[in-house]
């Protein structure tokens, strides 16, 4: 049976020191319940994905709505947390465990994290001083040896754009456009890296009531299904080839599942903490042609009414609407139900039938991944 997502919810991402995870959690979950039309003591189990939050998460969440007593399942997949939980969720209601459930992902990040995501120093590369911003850096560095016609300036657009985007995002980070030149001429962070190219670091929570098909149909509403979805850990990284593998891998058997090609892919939503990743997994993905993802990107053909085949993150992405770790995953999802509902306002797709999403976390830096996601979405 098909998956549906019956609704969704999302906080503001940003800075809100003031604000409890388990305040945050309880606003999103608010959110998708009214949204789904479900009635919030009808979910048989909770999934919740978070990464530096305490243990138990979950079950301090599910104690604050009255759902003591539910399963509750936390999961802590690096940048993909919630997205694993989503995926347990529909699992559970696959194998007919539960037929409605609560999917939430939470982070604190402003007050508990400073400078570059410190990794495990017992990881044999991590271990060595390697930060986030230098691993992406490199994959940029490469890029531009392996393609020149691609200039550093063309991964500075993408942020350009993406700032434009979460402008549109009242749920953003970033309220603000920002041009070429002032990314460009952002603190140095790692070349070709420039301090607007990387992602925020936020507060904020995401949620999404999953159910089978037969929930669907008793609920009613607007759901949208989860046409396929395929995840796999990266292996140990042949480092002579690009680290595109997995992605590319996954998106194949993705659009081989749901019985469509990229072509047929009207908005996406693609990880992108630092400009670079963008370029390279819509690539990955097949959105657009290897070895020209930069030069179309800065060209336009990505954005929200720039006469491309498909829009990349209209919500800003990781780049400006934020992520706090734990909810980034379904707060990529939310964005999807509500293109696919018509629901995005001034960041609307015109036309929006099908969805895609790719996410994926890493902190075991060997990894190619810790986890990497592909899902198709469709009314």
């Amino acid at each position: 049976m098909t998956p549906a997502v019956l609704g969704v919810g999302m906080t503001r991402f940003g800075r809100q020191p003031k604000r409890s995870a388990v305040d945050l959690a309880a606003d999103a979950i608010r959110q998708a319940v009214a949204h789904s039309g479900v009635n919030l003591g009808d979910v048989q189990a909770l999934f919740c994905g978070t990464l530096y939050l305490r243990p138990g998460m979950g079950q301090q969440v599910a104690a604050a709505l009255g759902l003591a007593g539910k399963p509750v399942v936390n999961v802590d997949n690096a940048c993909a947390s919630s997205t694993s939980g989503m995926r347990e969720a529909m699992a559970w209601i696959g194998a007919g465990e539960v037929d409605l459930a609560l999917c939430i992902g939470v982070e604190t990040m402003s007050t508990t994290n400073k400078g570059p995501l410190k990794l495990d120093v017992e990881d044999p590369v991590g271990g060595s001083g390697m930060v986030m911003p230098a691993e992406y850096a490199f994959k940029g560095a490469r890029y531009l040896e392996e393609y020149p016609q691609a200039r550093a300036e063309d991964f500075a657009a993408v942020a350009v754009k993406s700032r434009r985007h979460a402008a549109l995002n009242p749920r953003a980070h970033f309220q603000t456009e920002v041009t070429l030149e002032e990314v460009l001429g952002s603190p140095p962070i790692v070349d070709p890296l420039t301090l607007f190219q990387c992602c925020p670091k936020s507060d904020g929570a995401s949620a999404a009531i999953i159910g089978s098909e037969n929930a669907a149909k008793r609920f009613g509403g607007m759901p949208v299904f989860v046409r396929s979805s395929v995840t796999a850990a990266g292996g140990l990284r042949d480092r002579s080839d690009a680290d595109r593998d997995t992605t590319s891998v996954l998106a194949r058997e993705a659009y081989e599942a749901a019985g469509i090609g990229p072509a047929d892919v009207d908005v996406a939503e693609v990880q992108d903490p630092f400009t670079i990743a963008e370029v390279v997994y819509t690539e990955s993905l097949g959105l657009l042609p290897q070895g020209e993802g930069a030069v179309r990107a800065a060209r336009g053909e990505t954005s929200l009414g720039g006469g491309g085949r498909v829009v990349v993150n209209p919500d800003g992405g990781l780049l400006s609407r934020g992520h706090p770790l734990g909810a980034t995953g379904l707060a990529q999802v939310a964005e999807i139900v509500w293109q696919l509902r018509g629901e995005a306002g001034d960041r609307q797709v015109e036309g929006a039938k099908m969805g895609l999403q790719h996410s994926a976390g890493l902190s075991v830096m060997d990894l190619e991944f810790n986890g990497c996601f592909v899902q198709v979405y469709s009314r």
